[in-house]
């Protein structure tokens, strides 16, 4: 049995952190679903700014939209949920075996909007409804403007993925986001099977330290926060507040850990996959990890619901002088920064590719 397969025998989701259109032509994703146990995918704009940019997979689709008048994000929402709708369409079999609670893909709302909740509330509602998938989430950032935007979507609603999570604080603030907007919708009467992601990104911690930690610290602390935010998600389950909203017919929002490919080339490449093992959960990783934890992979325990020994490696990092709590509101604020940037290098990109795809059948007319 690949490793794969008995990582999600303990519970856990796998789901690809990637989507091209050349996955779906050739059947890799098929693939990954049918050998590797793969059930759901995530996406974002740096994802799709290397997708489009990579041959000419997405051409004729540009090309298309162009001459129908489209441009900026009107066309790119398009181009992606063209992609995301065939993915949820090879996923709906995992989603309806398990109730709704798996089987999703992930489409991000504009990083524009990151500081208009307003705004992230509308391009919610819309790019659900245009996606026409009930296994389709809707990414909003777990920032400080995010919260009210991921309350209002979930009591309209809408499957919320939350992105850009860094630390337990975070996640935490996240998660009653949740518990507010499903509050709101057992006030009002209505259904409790919403569901939802909290993704917390891990790897990146590691790779801001590397360079400013003891060698005997390094590729440690990612895991540590982990440890914690996953003591916080099960401390939330066993508390009185969510077990009446599950009383009610509530659905745990399930903590995710992105951010799981090994970034230090000295570091084995499955290290967080099976330090991060952990029921109710989901790890969404790059193929090239993914391919790996088949390959190599191995399953040594799961994670402690009390953090495990997370509290005295992070004392650690502290006497290294290392702010922890600081850090990752830093690592969330460069996180925004980034989407912003791949999402601005993502339209300048289809612009480019628009106006030179335009240009032949122009001058041949």
């Amino acid at each position: 049995m690949k490793a794969t397969a008995r990582l999600a025998g303990l519970g856990q989701s796998l789901w690809l952190d990637n989507i091209t259109r050349t996955i779906l032509d050739d059947g890799t994703l098929a693939r990954y679903i049918a050998e590797l146990s793969v059930t759901g995918l995530t996406s974002n704009p740096t994802i799709f700014d290397e997708a489009i940019g990579q041959g000419d997979a997405y051409d004729a689709g540009i090309r298309d939209k162009v001459a129908r008048g489209l441009s900026g994000e009107a066309l790119f929402m398009e181009l992606a949920l063209e992609d995301l709708r065939r993915a949820a369409d090879l996923f709906r079999p995992a989603w309806t075996a398990s109730d709704g609670r798996d089987g999703y893909v992930s489409m991000e709302v504009s990083p524009l909007l990151a500081a208009d909740t307003q705004g992230s509330i509308d391009a919610a509602l819309r790019i659900f409804k245009d996606a026409d998938r009930a296994n389709l989430f809707v990414k909003i950032p777990g920032t400080p403007q995010g919260l009210g935007a991921i309350e209002a979507a979930i009591f309209a609603g809408v499957p919320v993925n939350v992105t850009l999570l860094f630390s337990k604080e975070q996640y935490v603030a996240a998660a009653e986001a949740y518990l507010r907007g499903l509050e709101r919708r057992l006030a009002a009467g209505l259904d409790l099977r919403i569901a939802s992601v909290a993704s917390l990104f891990v790897s990146r911690w590691d790779k801001a330290v590397a360079d400013t930690v003891p060698a005997e610290l390094r590729n440690r602390l990612g895991i540590a926060v982990g440890q914690q935010s996953y003591a916080a998600y099960r401390a939330l389950l066993a508390s009185a507040r969510w077990q009446r909203l599950a009383t009610a017919g509530a659905t745990p929002q399930r903590l995710l850990w992105a951010s799981t490919g090994t970034k230090d080339p000295g570091a084995p490449d499955t290290l967080y996959v099976e330090a991060l093992a952990a029921p109710d959960t989901v790890n969404t990783m790059p193929e090239k990890t993914l391919k790996a934890f088949a390959d190599h992979g191995a399953i040594n325990g799961t994670l402690a619901a009390d953090g495990g020994d997370s509290l005295a490696v992070l004392a650690r990092f502290a006497a290294a002088g290392i702010d922890v709590a600081a850090l990752g509101l830093q690592l969330q604020r460069d996180g925004a920064a980034s989407f912003v940037k791949s999402w601005q290098e993502l339209l300048g990109k289809i612009a480019s590719k628009g106006t030179a795809l335009a240009t032949p059948r122009a001058a041949s007319r």
